[in-house]
């Protein structure tokens, strides 16, 4: 296992191994160069020149040599830079023995130029060079002639430094590997002389002593590998190689007998024995940085004070002095500022007196101090006169100096306020004084309408590089003395004359950006204000500080009335080019819709009802657009007069529909009373003849005798006397309808069925008996004793009886047609009705005692019985007038 140490030692090997391996060849590549004179019988090669240094641009050539061997020929040799082969048409076979190669050299990096000798042994690789020798080529430039030479010797204390620094401007092109040295020459005439070399364009050269009254020659010299370039002399004496310090204590004086001039004085910066200076003034207004040079005829002489003239009474100026060697050499640096006033004056311009709008019929007269006040204005005087009026009104209205209202920070002074109501012009003049003395006379006159005749047509504001241009076309360049250029924001207004000849100016005064401004030109006419014309105008355009905000929905059920407020002029930044409208529901991209840049409402169509929309207005401008605040609100779920129409609609149906309903129950009247109200027999309105004594029979429920869809009348325990006559058409019949689910006094019953029937009886109300059946029911019922099968007509008529009620319910069709028994089916047994089984109507009346269905039959029925002892049939099949319900 490794110890810590070789793992060390590892590590250590592998980072020094890019180090070892660079060195090993650089290593290999020398003792290749010196090989052939150490060894010359190990490498029997040799490549000149040794150590070429060759100039970009050019040609190098090289030749490989054989020495003392026959091994190899000039065949068996090639050429290779760095690790390229260079092709044999580069080649120059010289003799046997000696191979040159020529290169041309472009960049700018050194190379290895290789010459090799290939093996021909078979015993040797043959992808192994025999011998090797190569040379390292160095690139460069031919150095230039250095330019613009300069020296200079600094002052240090009261005296001249012996150190001469000296700086130049060089366009050698150097390399790496061949570099570009400079050597710096001084030579004292007479005297010694000084050099020093650097690879910079710059250097200084110590001498012992600045030598003063001597001469100095001054060359640079340039030179590498491929040759030297020197440049101009620079023979100049001595002082001129001298730059020394500012004039110091610098001072300048006001003299009140003097208030356009200023006293200037300072003290030499060196020893006259050294050095004899001129110098050079400089002034200007505090803060302009426009300086004016006084001639330096005036100041060439060897001087330390100088008076400046012509110049504005108060008036701060600032005042610079510098000096150099009466003999040549350098300036100095200018002196620090020095600001100083000039002495106050009388002013030499009249008040720049004007008047603003202040509404109700007044003008606020305003005024600036005159542009040459040459002092500190401390009143103005003004002087009133009004139309029709020859006494004139007199005001001092001393000059504030606090600064608190904006017309003092801009440097204007509000006078009074004059009213025009009843006037036809005021005519106003004002004067400016200061502790000196009294400006001119300003005037203007303000009429109470002012004319229009010389109006200004085509005015034109735009802004250009952080200035705003006005441009108008004159009315008339005699009929105009001047124009005033006036411009206001919501806060501040200032304003500037102009020539009458004019008719194009840049405002002078301080604009800011995103503000909107109201410009206004007023033509004056000898004194006249004439009628103006206005624009409104922006030194920058932006985007909107804020968006409208909508203060009110009107929702519909599919669409909405929107109305928005309008922003403040002061948040807008520009001209309001259009508004656009956005609104979306739920999460959908939102739809636009652009309005008017003026409108404050608009109604947005085809919506959804009973939907939630977000809604928000956007303001641009030609610089972008801001959105206002979003909004929301919800459709109405039904519109107007929906849900009234709905219920109309629904109405006027239902009442339609009734109306039907109640013109068809008239119109079937009888088919609805025959359906919804039939007649049913009132068994308390009907007679049954009495029974015949001899039969007080029960009915037998019939079983086998059934006959689907005939009705039987069954006889119960309860005796009942029948009367019967021999005209059964005599008598009255009645409607009435009587249905009973269970046997009732023998009516409606049925012999086999548990379901009620409806008899059928004759209608008095129309012959036709088939029709009339359908809405009688059976009021008779056949007793018998026994079952019909197999009997013949003869015998069952000797047992059957007969019950016929009283009633006036309509007789069956078998009673009152028994004709028609004769046609029936052959199936069906028909019994005539035998009269001496009926006992004649009008006996005594007993009560109707109805059966149950399920009543056993009594040992009185056995009476009801044919010879055989079989039960005799109690019914009556009936023929017609039948249905069953």
């Amino acid at each position: 296992m490794a110890s810590r140490s070789d793992f060390r030692f590892n590590a250590v090997f592998i980072m020094m191994f890019p180090l070892m391996s660079s060195m090993v060849v650089s290593l290999v590549l020398q003792l290749a160069l010196i090989s052939p004179l150490i060894h010359g019988f190990t490498n029997h090669l040799m490549v000149t020149p040794q150590s070429p240094v060759v100039q970009i641009g050019t040609n190098v050539t090289a030749t490989c040599v054989i020495l003392n061997t026959t091994e190899v020929t000039a065949d068996d040799l090639y050429w290779k830079i760095n690790s390229s082969i260079i092709p044999k048409e580069y080649y120059t076979k010289i003799n046997a023995s000696a191979v040159s190669v020529t290169l041309h050299i472009t960049d700018e990096v050194g190379a290895w130029l290789f010459c090799a000798a290939r093996s021909t042994s078979h015993y040797i690789n043959p992808s192994k060079d025999r011998f090797l020798h190569g040379i390292f080529i160095k690139k460069g430039y031919h150095p230039e002639k250095p330019e613009n030479l300069s020296c200079k010797a600094m002052q240090e204390g009261r005296w001249i430094s012996g150190n001469l620094t000296c700086r130049w401007d060089s366009a050698s092109r150097q390399t790496e590997s061949v570099p570009t040295s400079y050597t710096l020459f001084v030579e004292e005439h007479p005297g010694p002389i000084f050099n020093v070399t650097t690879q910079d364009t710059k250097i200084t050269v110590r001498m012992d002593v600045f030598p003063h009254h001597t001469s100095l020659v001054v060359r640079v010299v340039a030179h590498n590998s491929l040759g030297k370039a020197e440049s101009e002399h620079l023979e100049k004496e001595a002082k001129e190689f001298v730059k020394t310090f500012p004039p110091s204590n610098v001072k300048v004086f006001a003299e009140e007998m003097f208030p356009t001039s200023l006293l200037i004085e300072w003290e030499h910066p060196i020893e006259r024995v050294y050095l004899k200076l001129a110098y050079q003034i400089r002034f200007c207004p505090h803060g302009s940085h426009v300086w004016r040079h006084v001639p330096e005829e005036y100041t060439e002489k060897d001087i330390t004070s100088f008076r400046l003239q012509n110049l504005r009474p108060f008036q701060q100026y600032d005042v610079q002095v510098r000096c150099k060697s009466r003999r040549g050499g350098y300036w100095s640096d200018w002196s620090a500022n020095v600001t100083q006033t000039t002495p106050e004056d009388s002013p030499a311009s009249k008040p720049d007196l004007w008047m603003l709008y202040a509404g109700g019929g007044e003008v606020q007269l305003v005024c600036k101090d005159p542009e040459m006040s040459n002092g500190r204005i401390t009143a103005f005087n003004v002087t009133i006169q009004r139309s029709g009026n020859d006494s004139s009104e007199q005001e001092v209205v001393p000059v504030q100096q606090s600064g608190a209202t904006w017309m003092s920070r801009q440097g204007i002074t509000p006078l009074r306020r004059v009213s025009l109501a009843n006037q036809k012009f005021i005519k106003a003049c004002a004067t400016a004084s200061n502790s000196v003395g009294t400006s001119p006379k300003a005037c203007l006159h303000v009429p109470s309408s002012p004319s229009g005749r010389h109006r200004v047509e085509g005015m034109k504001v735009w802004s250009q590089d952080g200035q705003m241009f006005v441009e108008w076309k004159r009315p008339n360049s005699s009929a105009v003395s001047e124009y005033v250029i006036q411009w206001s924001d919501r806060t501040h207004t200032d304003w500037q004359r102009e020539n009458g000849r004019t008719n194009k100016t840049a405002i002078k005064g301080k604009l800011q950006s995103f503000v909107c401004y109201n410009i206004t030109v007023y033509p004056i006419r000898a004194g006249w204000l004439l009628k103006p014309t206005s624009l409104e105008a922006y030194l920058e355009q932006g985007a909107p500080l804020e968006g409208p905000s909508v203060t009110r929905t009107v929702p519909g059920y599919d669409h909405a009335v929107l109305e928005w407020s309008t922003v403040p002029l002061e948040r807008r930044q520009g001209f309001i080019t259009n508004c656009t409208v956005f609104y979306r529901r739920n999460d959908k991209p939102p739809e636009a819709m652009a309005v008017p840049a003026n409108a404050t409402s608009i109604t947005l169509t085809q919506l959804s009802g009973n939907t939630k929309y977000e809604v928000w207005v956007g303001m641009s401008t030609i610089a972008g657009m801001r959105n206002g605040t979003p909004h929301t609100f919800n459709t109405l779920k039904h519109a107007p007069g929906m849900v009234e129409g709905i219920v109309v609609g629904v109405s006027l149906c239902f009442l339609f529909l009734v109306l039907m309903v109640i013109i068809l129950c008239i119109y079937k009247k009888d088919v609805i009373k025959e359906n919804f109200w039939p007649q049913i027999p009132n068994p308390g309105e009907s007679t049954i003849g009495n029974w015949s004594p001899g039969y007080p029979l029960q009915a037998e429920t019939p079983k086998e005798n059934c006959v689907t869809g005939v009705s039987v009348l069954d006889v119960g325990v309860c005796e009942v006397k029948l009367g019967f006559e021999d005209d059964k058409t005599s008598l009255s019949l009645k409607k009435d309808k009587y249905l009973s689910e269970e046997h009732s006094s023998g009516i409606g019953g049925s012999s086999c069925m548990s379901s009620p029937r409806q008899s059928v009886s004759d209608s008095d109300e129309g012959p036709d008996l088939a029709d009339s059946t359908a809405s009688t029911v059976q009021y008779s019922s056949v007793v018998a004793s026994s079952g019909y099968k197999g009997q013949t007509p003869g015998s069952q008529s000797q047992h059957s009886i007969f019950s016929r009620s009283e009633s006036t319910q309509p007789l069956l069709d078998s009673e009152e047609h028994p004709d028609v028994l004769l046609q029936r089916s052959p199936r069906e047994t028909v019994f005539p009705p035998n009269p001496d089984d009926f006992r004649p109507l009008g006996g005594e009346q007993q009560p109707f005692c109805p059966l149950k269905e399920d009543a056993e039959q009594t040992p009185e029925s056995d009476s009801l019985q044919d010879d055989t002892g079989a039960p005799l049939s109690s019914y009556m099949p009936q023929l017609a007038g039948y249905r069953p319900q």
